[in-house]
């Protein structure tokens, strides 16, 4: 299995952990994993809505120190890959 690709918005605050996560994403085939690193509390809610709307998976997150990590798995339709 390939390592994720890594989304540094550590010190960003909404909504901007999910636009760089979204911007991310556009390129990416359904099955690729980013982890989402972030210290604003509201990705919690944030992201697992975006991956809603967009067929996507949160499979896990973690919080440290402050710091959260999140591995998201992408599916579904990517904006941007559409032709």
């Amino acid at each position: 299995m390939t390592a994720p690709t890594t989304v540094d918005a550590r010190g960003l605050l909404c909504p901007m952990p999910v636009i760089r996560v979204q911007d991310k994403a556009r390129g990416l085939s359904s099955g690729s994993r980013l982890e989402l690193l972030a210290t604003d509390a509201g990705v919690h809610v944030d992201v697992p809505a975006w991956c809603r709307v967009h067929g996507h998976v949160v499979k896990a997150c973690y919080e440290q120190d402050g710091e959260i990590s999140m591995l998201i798995e992408l599916g579904g339709a990517l904006p941007g890959n559409n032709p």
